[in-house]
């Protein structure tokens, strides 16, 4: 009986052990219920969610028309998607009129430019030209 403990310090020696236990218990069941639940709602399309040049030109319309206008924005069609390093640029196309009231594309001014990243569909950056 010398070497052992009396039973009151074996129990509270018991009930800290068991605390700890269960708190790690219950952060490892977190930790894995989030990572599972993080990694579930995750999809991404193989060819990211801007694929192609159409719908990337419709993403584009899509954010301009509320700030520019429907008119505006029209009237600079058809737009113009090129891709490069996973990200699209969509401009628009510039109309005048020439000194024999002909419509043309040679002129000063400034379009719509939109930047849109491919794989997430983010839009990077948008500004209306002069």
């Amino acid at each position: 009986m010398w070497g052992q403990p009396p039973p009151a310090v074996l129990r509270a020696s018991y009930s800290r052990c068991n605390m700890r236990f269960r708190a790690f218990l219950s952060a490892a069941l977190f930790l894995t219920v989030a990572a599972i639940c993080q990694s579930a709602a995750t999809y991404k399309p193989a060819s990211g969610f801007v694929p192609d040049p159409k719908t990337a030109v419709a993403v584009a319309e899509a954010v301009l028309i509320p700030v520019y206008g429907r008119e505006q924005i029209e009237s600079e069609r058809p737009f113009t998607a090129t891709l490069k390093r996973d990200i699209w640029t969509i401009e628009g196309t510039l109309y005048c009129l020439d000194t024999k009231r002909v419509k043309t594309t040679d002129c000063l001014g400034g379009v719509a430019v939109v930047k849109i990243s491919k794989s997430d569909g983010r839009i990077l950056y948008m500004l209306h030209g002069k």
